[in-house]
């Protein structure tokens, strides 16, 4: 009888279920792909790409006929911090602990070419990445460390002349030539000016810069790739797969023009070109995005004709998404990290970096790091994946995936075209602007729930201990950096020095010659990063990005929601009382260009109803001041994701009230560790909004901060 009613209930439930309309199911992604509850053979009949196999173009199986199953991937942990010394012991400690290859982070000091002693870096030196100011520093952060058995990837695309050149140069003086040195430069600008905003130099001249090195490291390095076209930050920044794919397979295209017209051959330097993705929590289509891109960078290659079958393959190092990473119940951070190693290996990755379960909040200790690098161990020793090439060959829902996603970049990349290319795109501000538009959406759909991240706005954990995290003393680092830039200057012959930056200046100037190679002799004669970084600086001058702020893109998430209605009454009533709207500017302060956090702020306070003034980039806290004092703000948002909330906005707030304002309203949002709350709260900061902070609740505590300060004035 139980057999017969549990028969009848089953029944029950297929004829309702066959009632239900499949659209109700179907899955609406960031990206306009429809995914469906099923798929079948159907799906894939005018499916191109299926009887392909890997090591052969399109190459959507891999770049490699055996992949895995012939070579694991490479095992890299990107990291960098405090001083060169504390980072050598570092890697030191990963290498010995199975790690392949070194990934060098720097500061964002180094980043945008200032030496440490500069006025402008402050907070910066040491925080976020390694401080490299000289050979010097460069030859202690790889002591003992063989650079001719080493691959190195370096992220740097700034100051990449400068960073490279003392590169090659410690190389040397190490006994490792040039032509023996192996990895991979990131020099990867365009999607600097797109997102990261670690740019020094102008777009024209920055393109040339390119070029350059890779016309050099072609000649003089054939073991190193001497561009990582980079997707990574874009999604970062907040766009959708098919924006990450399309943009930076256009920024590799336009590069590839750029090396043409220096007269290189292009199977000289197509087999050196790789491509850098991030790997977020949209398992399958993650993996489909990397085989839709070996597709379509086939597909671009073929326009320059290449003889060699390298030159069409797209190779890619990825990494764990570092945005999907979460401050609340942190440990759910080593999941999101296996399942993201999982699909980037799924879909044939040549190298990967895994991001460790702090790193929400702060740089990773040994602890952390540790977990990350035994996920890709893990992988690579217990799960079989490593058996079997292309694994997912053939499923009906990722070849459809696969197709899809190179069918809408394809599309986006030929509007890219339209324009004039990626440069003119990059100018025309196309790519920032779509980028920021969806990282907005994106805020929205979280803050509303309708995206659930386990742990912030669902299933969240009460009460949860802060995380021991690694913290770096940035007054000791720069120290120390400024006493060995010291010793540097007074050992060095200054006159050699001098004709070294002449010359790079007189090859910046004219076009003659090559400006790595002139850099290397000027490192070699011990110029500093920054020395060498403004002798280019005075030729082709600093770009200067003008912000702007999407509008209606958050509040149109929040159309008829009676909690938002409720605010905007409320910034009614303010700006009753305060006569005009309450004025609010968002700052960015010291070199920290990340700058998707203080946008959507930005953009949704703007839409809530707040008048909002987007600061520039790169500034000091007095600047900020200055221009906060000038334009009679209320509140001042500082927005901080590179670790240095701790020295700037103190100097924020000391220098608002040295103009008499201290009525302005401080506060502080971004990657802040619950830890530094109560030291920001001492030194006159108003609030703290630390990561995974709903927007609306932040703009409720601002309303009630100056509401406060109305009551009490």
């Amino acid at each position: 009888m139980t057999e017969e009613k549990s028969a009848m209930d089953w029944d029950k439930l297929a004829e309702k279920e066959l009632k239900r309309s499949p659209d109700t199911l179907t899955w609406q992604t960031p990206e306009g792909i429809a995914v469906k509850p099923l798929y079948t053979a159907q799906d894939l009949e005018n499916v191109s790409h299926l009887d392909s196999l890997p090591g052969f173009k399109p190459f959507v199986r891999g770049p490699r006929a055996t992949m895995y199953a012939g070579r694991p991937w490479t095992i890299r942990q990107y990291a960098g911090f405090s001083t060169a010394e504390e980072s050598n012991a570092f890697y030191k400690r990963n290498l010995a602990a199975g790690q392949k290859g070194l990934s060098v982070a720097f500061d964002l000091a180094t980043h945008r070419g200032y030496d440490s002693d500069h006025e402008r870096v402050v907070g910066d030196v040491g925080k976020a990445g390694v401080a490299i100011d000289s050979v010097e520093d460069m030859k202690i952060l790889f002591d003992g460390i063989p650079l001719k058995d080493m691959s190195v990837s370096m992220t740097m695309n700034g100051a990449v002349i400068p960073i490279l050149a003392s590169f090659i140069v410690a190389g040397e003086e190490q006994g490792c030539a040039r032509a023996e040195l192996s990895g991979t430069i990131q020099n990867d600008i365009l999607k600097e000016f797109m997102v990261r905003n670690t740019y020094i130099y102008p777009p024209e001249p920055s393109m040339r810069i390119i070029a350059d090195i890779i016309e050099y490291t072609a000649r003089e390095m054939p073991r190193f790739n001497s561009i990582s076209i980079s997707g990574y930050h874009m999604q970062e920044a907040g766009a959708t797969l098919v924006q990450e794919l399309a943009f930076t397979l256009a920024d590799g295209r336009e590069y590839v023009r750029a090396a043409l017209k220096k007269g290189l051959n292009v199977d000289d330097f197509a087999g050196r070109l790789s491509f850098f993705f991030a790997i977020g929590m949209n398992f399958f289509m993650e993996a489909a995005k990397l085989r839709a891109a070996r597709l379509l960078w086939s597909r671009i290659m073929e326009e320059f004709k290449p003889q060699k079958a390298s030159s069409m393959m797209l190779r890619t190092h990825c990494q764990t998404s570092g945005v999907s990473l979460q401050e609340q119940d942190p440990f759910n951070n080593v999941i999101r990290t296996a399942y993201e190693a999982l699909s980037a290996v799924l879909g044939g990755t040549q190298s990967l970096h895994t991001n460790a379960l702090d790193e929400a909040m702060a740089l990773p200790t040994d602890f952390s790091a540790r977990i990350a690098r035994n996920t890709q161990l893990i992988l690579q020793h217990e799960t079989g994946v490593t058996k079997v090439v292309d694994p997912l060959a053939g499923s009906y829902y990722v070849e459809s995936l696969t197709n899809e996603l190179a069918e809408k970049a394809w599309a986006l990349i030929e509007e890219v075209e339209q324009l004039g290319g990626m440069t003119k795109a990059v100018d025309d501000g196309l790519p920032k602007r779509l980028i920021e538009e969806a990282a907005t959406k994106r805020q929205a759909a979280v803050d509303r729930g309708e995206e659930i991240i386990v742990g912030v706005n669902k299933f969240r954990l009460e009460n949860e201990e802060p995380l021991d995290i690694l913290d770096i003393d940035n007054s000791a680092v720069r120290a120390s950096q400024i006493k060995r830039l010291e010793t540097v200057r007074r050992q060095r012959n200054p006159k050699d020095v001098e004709k070294t930056l002449a010359t790079l200046s007189d090859v910046a100037r004219t076009g003659q010659g090559n400006l790595l190679e002139a850099a290397v002799e000027a490192a070699r004669a011990r110029a500093t990063v920054g020395e060498i970084s403004d002798a280019m600086r005075a030729i082709f001058g600093d770009h200067l990005a003008v912000p702007e702020v999407v509008h209606d893109v958050y509040g149109a998430a929040y159309e008829d929601d009676p909690e938002f209605a409720t605010l905007r009454n409320r910034i009614g009533e303010l700006s009753h009382s305060v006569g005009g709207k309450p004025r609010m500017m968002v700052a960015k302060l010291g070199q920290d260009g990340h700058d998707r956090g203080a946008k959507i702020i930005a953009s949704a306070f703007g839409d809530i109803g707040f008048d909002v003034l987007a600061g520039p980039l790169f500034q000091t806290p007095e600047e900020a001041a200055d221009l906060a004092v000038k334009n009679k703000v209320h509140v001042v948002g500082m927005s901080s994701l590179a670790a240095g909330h701790k020295t700037l906005a103190p100097q924020l707030v000391e220098a608002l009230k040295a103009k008499g304002a201290e009525n302005i309203i401080v506060i502080v949002g971004g990657v802040i560790p619950r830890q530094d709350y109560e030291f920001l709260l001492d030194h006159g900061v108003a609030a703290v909004f630390g990561p995974g902070t709903n927007v609306l609740e932040a703009a409720r505590a601002v309303i009630d901060l100056m509401q406060g300060r109305l009551r009490n004035a």
